[in-house]
């Protein structure tokens, strides 16, 4: 038996012997492993937040391929699990085919997009260039030698959303600045190919990068880890990574996915479906880190100019161009 049938086979089985259970909520991770350190380890914090605060429970998965997005959701749905929270843009096809053979039960799907979203379905995406544009400000500030880097994972406009608002921060800092993109890879593999993020970090490096954000699951684990052993800083993102190496990594972009999870969750069946719902700067969707993990590394100033450029953009007084606009970027070619 696979994980996946031992898994679900436990499920069906804890569902037909425990009445409370048929209420429980379920989440579902996108590949790269719940621990990855970013935005499925974000997602099971906030899961992990609800589950302590009310003492109830919920059903989990980690898929091992693609095929098993589909049967998941279908398994879960049959139990009783609700709402069904799934992790990452790939879900939102199987989520749409889905949807309508189980009209009573909630999906939610995190950062995914849909032409027509079902009356039970809710899909909560983020502004991810507001907060990157804030992070891009700090690594222009940071760097000593004019050039920074950005390593996405799987090349979709999700991704190059991120960069295109981090490239506009630096700009806004220093226009001449250098920066040097590059992406993981074409498929899901891309979020958990931390050797590959090493090797790219490098080459970022051998170009003259002194700083470079991540934006990649857990392949980012290895742009942080060589930028950390290069002595050049890092960005991380989704969660924050600063800990990670400690007094390296000069900010992480946040990325409130555990927030969405958690409210979700504590909304339970009663959660809203239908449309869409985007959390950015304004609604504390994005930020960026500050701890005892850089504390050293961002200034006063560092952290004014960035503040005051996040109420201008919350205000509307500044606008960061969306990759989504016409699928490109003003200021940086991928």
């Amino acid at each position: 038996m696979t994980l996946m049938t031992k898994f679900l086979g436990a499920v069906a089985a804890t569902a037909l012997t425990a009445g409370a259970a048929l209420a429980d909520p379920a989440l579902i991770f996108d590949l790269g492993g719940k621990f990855d350190k970013s935005f499925n380890e974000a997602a099971f914090n906030g899961a992990q937040r609800w589950a302590e605060e009310t003492g109830g429970k919920f059903f989990e998965i980690e898929l091992q391929s693609e095929a098993q997005r589909e049967q998941a959701l279908r398994r879960f749905a049959e139990t009783g699990a609700n709402p069904v929270i799934t992790t990452g843009f790939a879900f939102a096809d199987p989520v749409s085919n889905v949807a309508g053979d189980y009209p009573d039960t909630k999906f939610i799907n995190i950062d995914g997009w849909m032409p027509e979203v079902p009356a039970n379905v809710q899909l909560i995406g983020f502004q991810e260039h507001e907060g990157s544009y804030l992070v891009g400000m700090m690594a222009a500030m940071a760097s000593k030698s004019g050039t920074v880097g950005f390593i996405g994972g799987m090349d979709i406009p999700l991704i190059r959303h991120f960069g295109c608002g981090f490239a506009q921060g630096v700009k806004a800092v220093n226009p001449d600045a250098t920066i040097i993109a590059n992406m993981t890879g074409t498929t899901p593999a891309a979020w958990n190919d931390p050797v590959k993020g090493s090797e790219l970090t490098k080459a970022q490096i051998s170009q003259g990068a002194d700083v470079v954000y991540a934006a990649a699951g857990g392949t980012g684990v290895g742009v942080l880890q060589t930028a950390a052993d290069e002595g050049v800083l890092s960005i991380g993102v989704d969660s924050n990574q600063n800990h990670l190496h400690s007094g390296k990594v000069l900010t992480s972009m946040l990325k409130r996915v555990d927030v969405a999870v958690y409210d979700t969750m504590k909304a339970g069946a009663d959660t809203t479906t239908g449309g869409f719902t985007t959390l950015g700067l304004a609604e504390d969707g994005v930020g960026y880190a500050l701890d005892e993990h850089n504390a050293a590394l961002v200034s006063d100033d560092m952290k004014a100019a960035v503040d005051a450029a996040r109420e201008k953009i919350i205000s509307g007084d500044l606008e960061v161009v969306a990759y989504y606009a016409n699928d490109s970027c003003p200021v940086l070619d991928f």
